[in-house]
């Protein structure tokens, strides 16, 4: 039979863990909105959206860990392609990243940046909403 206590842990745990499990998510203060994840290999991504003067900016960042890897990649806003484009990881971390400033349409913007190795095959989905 189940104590109080023993209900309280497991309440507290189911509540718990759909928390954990959300995604990396972080809206600040600034109104910067950025989210983290993991491609379908050993690859990270970072995507961030900010209010710019009336417009939005978006970043994106592929890292690999690896330089000279060769990426394709496509930026989205509701499902419209505002930028495309082919850039290559460099620097001491292996990395690149794409900035754009674009409209801000009435509501909320959601933007999608997709990036696949062109060696490998490695994808990179990134999504954001500001």
């Amino acid at each position: 039979m189940k104590t109080p206590a023993r209900y309280a842990a497991a309440l507290l745990l189911a509540t718990a863990v759909p928390v954990l499990g959300a995604g990396a998510a972080q809206a600040r203060a600034d109104g910067d909105v950025i989210r983290t994840g993991s491609c379908s290999g050993a690859t990270d991504w970072k995507i961030k959206a900010k209010p710019d003067n009336g417009r939005i900016e978006v970043e994106a960042e592929i890292d690999s860990n690896h330089n000279g890897q060769t990426w394709k990649w496509v930026l989205r806003h509701e499902g419209n392609v505002v930028a495309r484009g082919t850039s290559t990881t460099s620097g001491p971390s292996g990395s690149f990243d794409v900035q754009r400033r674009t409209n801000n349409a009435a509501g909320s913007d959601s933007f999608k940046f997709r990036a696949v190795n062109q060696k490998g095959g490695e994808t990179c989905v990134a999504r954001v909403t500001l």
